[in-house]
């Protein structure tokens, strides 16, 4: 008995080891980016190719070396009225306030321009064609030295 339990024994484990034709599946490797790019791009060339080519047959049924025909009369010109000139927009000022500062009551203006930053005290000249005319708490009076016309800058 106990060669045959041993003989089923060897069998059963020769079958397990042994069992059936496996078939393995064949590995794909799935393409670099790079090809699908690639790919990409070749169907997009290919849709703008189609989109360019044309649909209609163009129509040939004008001479490009003759005029067109002129209007039988030309009419009549009205003069739009005379319109009065706009009044010219406010001269945006080349600088800005951006501060005070007072020491012994004697004051200060901070101005701000696009190439630099000043501080002037009254009488000073700015850019040649200002000159500070006075400084309060909050503003500063500039004299335009060309016209005399004020331009005042207050703090914002």
């Amino acid at each position: 008995m106990l060669v045959f339990v041993l003989g089923a024994l060897a069998a059963w484990l020769a079958a397990a080891s042994t069992s059936g034709v496996r078939h393995a599946r064949p590995f794909v490797a799935p393409p670099p980016a790079i090809d699908l790019r690639g790919a990409a791009l070749a169907a997009e060339i290919e849709r703008l190719h189609e989109r360019l080519r044309p649909t209609a047959v163009p129509e040939h049924n004008r001479n490009l070396f003759q005029f067109a025909a002129r209007a039988a009369a030309p009419l009549p010109v009205v003069a739009p009225p005379p319109v009065a000139p706009l009044p010219a927009p406010p001269v945006e000022p080349p600088f800005k306030l951006i501060g005070i500062a007072e020491d012994a009551g004697a004051r200060t203006a901070i101005l701000s321009s696009p190439a630099q930053l000043l501080m002037v005290k009254v009488g000073d000249q700015v850019a040649s064609k200002y000159r500070v005319a006075g400084i309060s708490a909050d503003a500063i009076e500039l004299s335009d030295t060309a016209d005399g016309s004020t331009l005042r800058l207050a703090l914002k």
